[in-house]
């Protein structure tokens, strides 16, 4: 369908007013972005149609998978001019292809129902090898299918299923959790429950533990319910879907029952409809101190809320694993009702600097600290 009459469609159908999309075309507004003092923002890679999650291989090539665009690309900046000057197109024709993953050289990525590998992939640049199904019995609903993936700390593979819905229980429950699972695709297993669908996860570089954003539900109003930045640091925890959105909101059809399991409430509720996707703990050395092992958040921005929010990277100051803050860290690709990029995914580079993906734009952009 036309994006102008999908968006007359929604409109019509549910009353909500979506910002204006501003044409893709021309010079790039970074002066339109505001950060604190002594940030400074570029872009690393233009031309990148839908760029979504991003991965960097030990030789220093970017891989980025897509959602609509079906692609996986390969960026490098061969002359460290922080600049990509080499863009490849790695695979086309998937399913999705969000998540990408590095494991001993071997490039993961995971579609709406399998998660497929490259091996030995910055040595075949030049001929990509035929991709090795590592496990392909995931459920092939669309809403919610596409996935963000990483390896953690214990060498597994997390691989997320989101719910096929706005909001149901289904029976099945691979859906609405984060699942984990050997290298090879053995040993399939849910390490936590009850998230409508998480694109971004990480682990702090410290404790270890896992800590993810995670989408609320729509259809109850404009300011709820938020979305969420959680913790987990053991297997087996409940995080309220779809009973409790937040810290103590009840859902309106389930919120009645009772859940399987005691629910563990967000460490920080987000803005209301902010699609919270990539979060990364800040590990490099160029920021300001207070930045060190902190959580950076990608807020792709609203669909269907009155007023649009999100369309920025926010970051939530730690004291221990409680928030202390959560505040703006960059925005400005939502202005004056116009919306000219969306942030996706960020990833921390080797000199400090972080890498954002946007999708709307089809750019990765570098920000970095200069004072």
């Amino acid at each position: 369908m036309n994006p102008k009459i999908f968006l007359m469609v929604v409109i019509v159908l549910f009353g909500f007013e979506i910002p204006n999309v501003q044409a893709k075309t021309g010079d790039v507004p970074l002066e339109r972005i505001r950060m604190p003092e002594g940030f400074h923002i570029q872009v690393f890679a233009d031309d990148i149609p839908d760029a979504r999650s991003m991965v960097l291989a030990p030789g220093r090539t970017l891989f980025v998978g897509t959602r609509r665009a079906g692609k996986v690309y390969a960026v490098r900046d061969t002359d460290g001019n922080f600049k990509a000057d080499e863009i490849l197109t790695v695979a086309s024709g998937l399913n999705s292809p969000n998540g990408v993953a590095i494991h001993n050289g071997d490039l993961y990525v995971a579609e709406i129902h399998r998660v497929i590998k490259f091996p030995d992939i910055e040595r075949n640049l030049d001929r990509i090898p035929s991709p090795v199904v590592v496990r392909n019995d995931f459920p092939k609903d669309r809403s919610h299918g596409w996935k963000f993936i990483a390896f953690g700390p214990d060498g597994m593979l997390y691989v997320p299923v989101g719910a096929p819905c706005n909001i149901c229980r289904s029976r099945d429950p691979r859906y609405a959790a984060l699942h984990r699972m050997r290298p090879d695709g053995t040993g399939l297993k849910i390490f936590a429950e009850g998230i409508r669908n998480t694109v971004g996860f990480d682990w702090h570089p410290e404790t270890g533990e896992l800590w993810f954003t995670d989408n609320g539900r729509d259809r109850m109003g404009d300011d709820i319910p938020p979305d969420e930045l959680n913790h987990a640091p053991r297997k087996g925890l409940h995080f309220g879907y779809p009973f409790q959105h937040g810290k103590n909101i009840p859902d309106p059809e389930y919120g009645g029952i009772t859940p399987p399991r005691s629910l563990t409430p967000p460490v920080q509720e987000l803005g209301p409809h902010v699609a919270a996707l990539g979060m990364r703990f800040y590990t490099g050395k160029q920021f300001p101190a207070e930045y060190r092992n902190q959580i950076l958040i990608a807020e792709h921005g609203s669909w269907n809320r009155t007023e649009p929010i999100g369309y920025r990277i926010t970051r939530v100051f730690l004291e221990g694993n409680r928030s202390a803050e959560y505040e703006v860290f960059a925005e400005g690709w939502l202005h004056q009702g116009s919306v000219w990029g969306r942030p996706v995914d960020l990833l921390v580079m080797p000199d400090g600097s972080i890498l954002v993906s946007d999708d709307y734009g089809g750019r990765i952009y570098r920000i970095h600290y200069r004072p």
